[in-house]
């Protein structure tokens, strides 16, 4: 299930407050909006969280060119700092794509002040070898509509005059 060797590492600075970045991991409405490969979808109605340490966090994706494809996504979490630290086990399952089994990985994510409103993240992932590829692939489309998500949420509340 999990090796102890790292398999995927990837730091990305945002141009958005820590606040923001670590809501868009924690925050239901937030994660619905982003999470996964460019096409695919979150039904809002499939996502359920309790974060804190001994928390979960579920949701299903559905994949925008086979959505017979179904993938549940089981959180345990471990360790939760608020507004920095997210860790623990996720378990993969459902409908996958082709020659790809249910699975499990170890993460760490981990959110930084950068300075001028900008936020770096931190993820460690410990993966099956073959499944480095694919997942790192997924976090880099997945991270394109991140982008235009935090975006669109510091739009919004300047408009408003909160900080988001």
């Amino acid at each position: 299930m999990e090796t102890e060797t790292r398999q995927l590492a990837i730091s990305r600075v945002f141009d958005a407050p820590r606040e923001l970045v670590y809501r868009a991991f924690t925050d239901p409405d937030h994660l619905a909006e982003w999470w996964g490969p460019m096409g695919n979808s979150l039904p809002r109605e499939e996502i359920d969280f309790d974060v804190r340490p001994g928390g979960y966090q579920r949701w299903t994706e559905v994949s925008a060119n086979e959505p017979d494809l179904r993938i549940h996504i089981y959180i345990n979490l471990t360790d939760v700092t608020d507004g920095e630290l997210l860790e623990g086990v996720m378990h993969v399952a459902g409908q996958l794509q082709e020659g790809i089994e249910p699975f499990a990985t170890r993460f760490r994510f981990e959110f930084h002040d950068e300075g001028e409103g900008r936020t770096r993240l931190e993820i460690r992932q410990w993966l099956p070898p073959h499944l480095a590829g694919p997942s790192e692939q997924g976090w880099l489309e997945a991270f394109t509509k991140l982008d235009a998500t935090l975006t669109s949420a510091q739009i919004a509340a300047d408009r408003e005059g909160v900080v988001a």
